[in-house]
């Protein structure tokens, strides 16, 4: 990393997205995301009248970066405008009163509910339906020039699924921080608790195929039979084949199978589908037919908090606490069903062309494909030019051994914060304490010091339990996750999912009460802790750990 250049990609303050990207990004998701993301933001945040113009993305050797550009402020200007200067903005300018004009009409016409029947009568059966089509495509009978266009639409179908995640960004996740800022304020309590209040409201947390998962659990439940298959300690994928092969449950099966198989398991084409991980889908049939139970409403939960809710604000508790578990299951739908998918289709087309490529001496390997970008796919496969299999393998291997740990924090400088919602008109306070709460608790992670048995870090749901740690540092490690392990990660994605039923409870590096992480150990009921930063590096893979999920600690037993 010595000869490696860090420079800023622009102007201003860039810091290092580690929440959703562990590793360099591939060149595909680099290009589908980068204008994508900026754009989606750029039109919840008009929506909503939040004084946050857009996110920039910028890739600085294959990291990503991030840079918030505020509402008002010159382009790559280090953050918003002095305070003084803002204050006066925002009560004088044309533009920036139209704005805290929006944020005050978004709350009070609830401007979110119309975006989620959008998502769901509109957006979301369109995405399907195109994701479906593609999927119909057998790419092994392709000829070469066709498999060249099929990529092209493959590609635009990955970069129109990531307009439609971060198109819903604001909505999805501004209702949840705004009935946090407010419970927080009120009663004092730390954003893992509060947000217990919206468990049991996102089903597809419990994963992005559920319904199949459960049909195919009911099916083998009720046959001796197919139990014994499942319970086989042999070749995971034999024992697949022998359950979708089952007269009587193989139909169940299959389903669930044809589900997940081309969805991917990561925000990249690098990550590995479902249907490549055998082992995983082996598990979490085990973990289903065993009777993971589907999570509800805690009543005394809500009553517990709502108490602590002084008086004068139980109607607004009440108001905003309706509306947080109506909008919650979108934070992860968007990305089920939108971009994950997409990803784990444009990957299996790649790897297509990466079986060609490689049985002609162009790749090393298939797996090197993943590597290519859209016009490089198409060159190699026209035998009109194109990189080299050596220039693809030194991509790989960057991309493969190296991690946000080997990256600078910021370029450019230091951020400077964003202003205090008091100096802001009131109109617009509401919604800047909304964001300002969902971002914390979506990526700060944990400052609580560890010692040389426990790591500490944000508890996000109450619990003991004693398992295996499982170091896992992305989905094509997934076939070392055993049933009641505990899966320690970097962070995970919804995409983790098809994983989930399997573990015992769950522990990030990265990550607050709002990420991923949390969300899925609320759902599933099981102990997590988040944030400890550092998880991954000082537990030993296999150790046996005690999670503790109230007090937000994790301690190697042995």
């Amino acid at each position: 990393m010595a000869d490696v250049i860090w420079e800023a990609p622009g102007p201003g303050v860039w810091e290092l997205e580690t929440v959703h990207a562990q590793r360099p990004a591939t060149k595909i998701h680099q290009s589908a995301l980068r204008d994508n993301l900026a754009k989606g933001f750029k039109y919840g945040c008009a929506r909503y009248g939040v004084m946050l113009d857009y996110l920039q993305p910028e890739s600085v050797n294959g990291f990503l970066y991030m840079q918030p550009r505020p509402f008002g402020a010159p382009p790559g200007a280090a953050g918003p405008p002095p305070a003084p200067v803002l204050w006066l903005l925002t009560r004088l300018h044309p533009k920036m009163r139209a704005r805290v004009k929006q944020a005050k009409k978004a709350f009070e016409d609830k401007l979110w509910r119309a975006d989620l029947k959008e998502w769901d009568t509109v957006d979301r059966p369109q995405i399907v339906a195109k994701h479906r089509a593609i999927e119909a495509v057998d790419v092994e009978f392709l000829a070469d020039e066709q498999l060249a266009g099929h990529i092209i639409t493959a590609y635009e179908h990955l970069a129109f699924s990531h307009w439609m995640h971060h198109k819903y960004s604001v909505p999805s996740t501004l209702v949840v921080g705004d009935l946090l800022a407010g419970v927080m304020e009120w009663t004092g309590l730390e954003g893992g608790e509060v947000l217990g209040l919206i468990r049991g409201n996102s089903q597809i947390t419990l994963g992005f195929a559920a319904a199949e998962l459960t049909g195919a659990a009911n099916a083998i439940r009720s046959s001796l039979e197919a139990q014994d298959v499942l319970a086989d300690t042999g070749n995971p994928q034999a024992i697949l084949d022998k359950l979708a092969g089952h007269p009587d449950v193989g139909q169940a099966v299959r389903a669930y199978l044809s589900a997940v198989r081309h969805r991917g398991m990561g925000y990249d084409v690098c990550d590995k589908n479902a249907g490549e991980m055998p082992e995983s889908l082996v598990g979490a049939l085990r973990s289903a037919v065993s009777g993971a139970s589907s999570p509800s409403v805690d009543t005394a939960v809500e009553k517990r908090i709502r108490d602590l809710v002084p008086d004068s604000h139980k109607a607004d508790f009440d108001e905003r606490l309706t509306e947080a578990r109506l909008m919650s299951r979108l934070r992860d739908e968007r990305g089920v069903y939108a971009d994950g998918w997409a990803a784990g289709l444009m990957r299996r087309a790649l790897l297509e062309a990466g079986r060609r490529l490689s049985g002609r001496g162009l790749l090393h390997e298939p797996e090197h494909a993943v590597e290519l970008s859209v016009e490089e796919a198409g060159e190699l496969l026209r035998g009109a030019g194109g990189p080299s299999a050596d220039e693809l393998a030194d991509r790989f291997a960057w991309r493969s051994t190296h991690t946000t740990d080997d990256a600078p924090e910021f370029l450019g400088g230091e951020p400077s914060g964003p202003p205090d919602p008091a100096i802001l008109p009131p109109d617009v306070r509401r919604t800047e304490r909304a964001m300002g709460a969902m971002l914390t608790a979506l990526f700060a992670p944990s400052d609580r010091e560890a010692d040389e048995t426990t790591v500490r870090g944000i508890p996000v749901h109450p619990g003991m339990y004693d398992g295996t740690a499982r170091i896992i540092h992305n989905s094509s490690e997934f076939d070392r996750i055993q049933p009641g392990d505990v899966l320690i990660a970097r962070s995970t994605s919804p995409y983790f999912n098809v994983v989930l039923p399997m573990l015992g409870a769950i522990v990030t590096d990265r990550g607050g009460a709002l990420s991923h992480a949390a969300i899925v150990a609320r759902e599933y009921g099981i102990p997590g802790v988040v944030g400890t930063r550092e998880a991954t590096s000082t537990i030993p893979d296999g150790a046996r750990v005690r999670v503790d999920g109230t007090n937000g600690e994790v301690t190697v037993l042995g």
